[in-house]
């Protein structure tokens, strides 16, 4: 395989009307066929090794999918929505250089993409696999015939499948029904208690409403309103009759003192 990459020195790509970049020429012409050659770009990149990155810790080779992709910069802007690639010896990952990556698919059944494209079907499978409590656990041929599936409805309509959406397909693949924002089912504990409860027509509702025996914590704070309220009038009234009894009394003392002021002027 290295003989036969050996011969790309540069390649010319142009920016398609759907904002991707494709290969417009190589240095190579004889092995590679730019018909639908696909190349990924520093800021597609990028993306990509984020994505594997969150698959470490499920067998995620680095090695393999540094072999998978031939490395390239900048080396002149000619215009017209086209720039001309010069190879590079970088590492993907550790390189400083904003590179592009053209996929290795001169093998396109045993070549370093085709590996690369199934190490990373079979890394995802078993994160998912690990995350998610499936009725039944997820294969890579069931992953892999639902990916191609959609692969090939683009191929009916003559369209190429770009490198970057090829590999997006499979490191953000979810089963239907679930979410991949949450490491959980789409359906949640709350949807299925939902399912439980009865649904009440406007009729129901409006019963419910005007029923008095579902009035009770109303009724009851209403009836402490009233207690405490009378026991206060209670208390005043109390108060009222004690000042009343002992005014009453002090008018009888005075009664009983007057008489007897005027008997003593008397004598």
């Amino acid at each position: 395989m290295a003989k036969a990459t050996s011969t790309l020195d540069w390649c010319i790509v142009r920016l398609g009307d759907d904002h991707n970049w494709w290969v417009a020429e190589t240095s190579d012409p004889v092995r590679w066929d730019v018909d639908g050659l696909s190349i990924v770009d520093p800021r597609q990149l990028a993306h990509l090794i984020e994505l594997v990155d969150a698959l470490r810790d499920y067998g995620f080779d680095q090695d393999v999918f540094e072999s998978a992709f031939i490395p390239f910069r900048i080396d002149k802007d000619l215009g017209s929505g086209k720039v001309r690639l010069k190879r590079m010896k970088e590492s993907l990952f550790e390189s400083d250089e904003k590179l592009f990556a053209l996929p290795d698919v001169l093998d396109e059944e045993n070549g370093p993409y085709a590996d690369l494209l199934d190490h990373l079907t079979r890394c995802r499978v078993k994160m998912l696999n690990d995350l998610f409590a499936f009725e039944s656990k997820l294969s890579v041929d069931e992953v892999e015939d639902e990916i191609r599936e959609d692969q090939n409805s683009h191929f009916i309509q003559g369209k190429a499948v770009h490198t970057f959406e090829e590999l997006t397909a499979i490191l953000d693949y979810m089963p239907a029904g679930y979410d991949g924002d949450e490491e959980a089912p789409a359906k949640g504990i709350e949807e299925v208690e939902d399912d439980d409860l009865p649904e009440l027509d406007e009729a129901e509702e409006e019963k419910l409403k005007n029923d008095e025996s579902l009035k009770w914590d109303e009724d009851d704070e209403d009836g402490d309103e009233d207690g405490e309220k009378k026991k206060g009038d209670d208390d005043e009234d109390g108060d009222d009759d004690e000042k009343e009894e002992k005014a009453e009394k002090d008018g009888d003392e005075d009664e009983d003192e007057k008489p007897r002021r005027k008997a003593k002027g008397k004598n």
